[in-house]
């Protein structure tokens, strides 16, 4: 198999992941935490005193996986996997958490959109740490006032998502090396 053969069928599996992280965390709002508040989210300590919608867990990957699937595959890649994404949540989530989660993917995909792009040729871990950066907190805002009405658990969700950015960092440095090292387009 060619490293670019093996570069797309990692830029599919991006996909594939990316599409799941979206109803996996609408279901996991509804369905896992520590505590679950009556008529609102599931939620989990994300950091000491600080709780957050279950939910973060997967968006914090997706907004990484989201960088991913743009690099290997393109923007449009990343859109689609929204709209898909957001088709399967309609199966697993109210209509309202599908509303607020779709809105808030795609504004935030314009934000990471203008962040990443311009840095990820020459600074890709720098592209993913600040794109997400962005992302996560357009990506929360939204959210939490379309789906809850309220802001309420910001500092939890950013939190949460950072976590997760961070600790993707490790495997979007690998691949940048390993693609650098084989003359690939370096993710």
């Amino acid at each position: 198999m060619s490293q670019e053969t093996r570069h797309n069928i990692e830029g599919v599996i991006f996909l594939i992941l990316f599409c799941l992280t979206i109803p996996a965390a609408n279901w996991m709002i509804g369905h896992v935490g520590t505590t679950c508040v009556p008529n609102g989210p599931c939620l989990l300590p994300v950091a000491p005193g600080l709780m957050a919608p279950s939910g973060v867990l997967m968006i914090g990957a997706a907004l990484v996986l989201r960088d991913l699937v743009q690099r290997r595959l393109g923007v449009e890649f990343g859109i689609a996997a929204i709209v898909a994404g957001t088709a399967l949540s309609a199966g697993v989530a109210p209509p309202s958490l599908v509303i607020a989660s779709a809105a808030a993917f795609l504004l935030s995909e314009a934000a990471d959109f203008a962040v990443y792009t311009p840095l990820a040729r020459r600074r890709l871990v720098l592209a993913v740490i600040a794109s997400s950066s962005v992302g996560l907190v357009v990506d929360s805002l939204t959210f939490l006032y379309l789906a809850f009405g309220s802001l309420d658990f910001l500092a939890g969700q950013i939190v949460g998502k950072a976590w997760m950015v961070l600790l993707s960092v490790p495997l979007v440095a690998y691949l940048r090396r390993r693609d650098t090292k084989l003359g690939l387009n370096p993710v």
